[in-house]
């Protein structure tokens, strides 16, 4: 009984918890990518993932999975850590404004909705979709005013790489790769994000590195907080909520992203970004109210 009140207490704190630490990702990518290349940043992260999971396995023994199920893994982690990391961190790095990539992202809970209807068979309601419309339209005041500059083809092509990747490996997850003990299904999915990234870092970029306690603090920081408690946090609602319902919490990243900026850089939110944290709430409220709970 317990352990079942403790999985409770979990469940109903995860949502709030995923969406601080998520959004903190792109406080630590700011501050991480003027000290290195984001493929480079990206394989030193996901390096340090694998070190770090390694001995966990070798003192835990966890099941390790049949060859089918590894696959499964191994494509979760190009999708979700692949495509999705290496796109924001090479939009951001090109001069797409951050504001912009956030929204561009957002459109996931749409995207996923549309395909959860018809690839895992859940039902999307109508006050659901009407939430999933006014999130977007938070975010979209959210960001406003923010998406200014001069950006490449390339940077746009990465971030809807990065749209594409989260949505698609947010559902694979959820179907193929949920099985899994999270230690090995993590240290399969950054091994094979970390390859990928290893090989675009060898390729296209100078691999340069300077150490500085910023740049440490901020690998640290998306090692840790992101890639261990956010990433295994976002798991864990998959396994125990419809997809529709864990995509709707992306709506409240930009708007938390920009509170911390303004915390931490003194970034000014324009009254538009305040309204528009409020209707994301409301979305998100929407997307995740089931009107019949409490009828028995």
């Amino acid at each position: 009984m317990r352990n079942r009140s403790l999985e409770d207490l979990l469940i109903i704190a995860a949502p709030a918890v995923f969406v601080v630490l998520w959004s903190s990702g792109f406080i630590g990518s700011k501050a991480g990518l003027p000290f290195a290349e984001p493929m480079t940043f990206l394989t030193l992260r996901m390096i340090a993932l694998v070190v770090l999971l390694a001995p966990v396995l070798i003192v835990t023994r966890p099941p390790w999975p049949r060859r089918s199920a590894i696959l499964h893994n191994v494509v979760a982690g190009l999708l979700v850590h692949g495509l999705y990391l290496g796109g924001v961190f090479v939009s951001i790095y090109q001069g797409l404004p951050a504001g912009l990539v956030a929204l561009v992202v957002a459109l996931q809970p749409v995207l996923t909705s549309t395909l959860a209807n018809r690839w895992l068979g859940e039902p999307v309601a109508l006050h659901q979709w009407a939430g999933l419309v006014l999130g977007l339209v938070g975010v979209a005041l959210v960001v406003q005013g923010k998406t200014a500059g001069d950006t490449s083809f390339f940077a746009w092509t990465a971030v809807f790489v990065a749209l594409i990747g989260i949505t698609v490996g947010t559902l694979y997850q959820k179907r193929f790769a949920g099985g899994v003990d999270w230690r090995a299904g993590f240290l399969i999915q950054y091994a094979a994000a970390g390859l990928l990234f290893g090989i675009a870092a060898y390729a296209f970029e100078t691999r340069e590195v300077h150490w500085t306690p910023e740049f440490i603090l901020a690998l640290g920081w998306l090692v840790v907080v992101l890639s261990l408690g956010a990433i295994w946090l976002l798991y864990f609602m998959i396994r125990r909520s419809a997809a529709t319902r864990v995509a709707s919490l992306f709506y409240l990243t930009p708007p938390v992203t920009a509170l911390m900026a303004w915390l931490l850089f003194d970034e000014r939110l324009q009254p538009l970004a305040l309204l528009g944290m409020a209707i994301c709430v409301v979305g998100v409220f929407l997307v995740n109210w089931r009107p019949y709970a409490f009828r028995s």
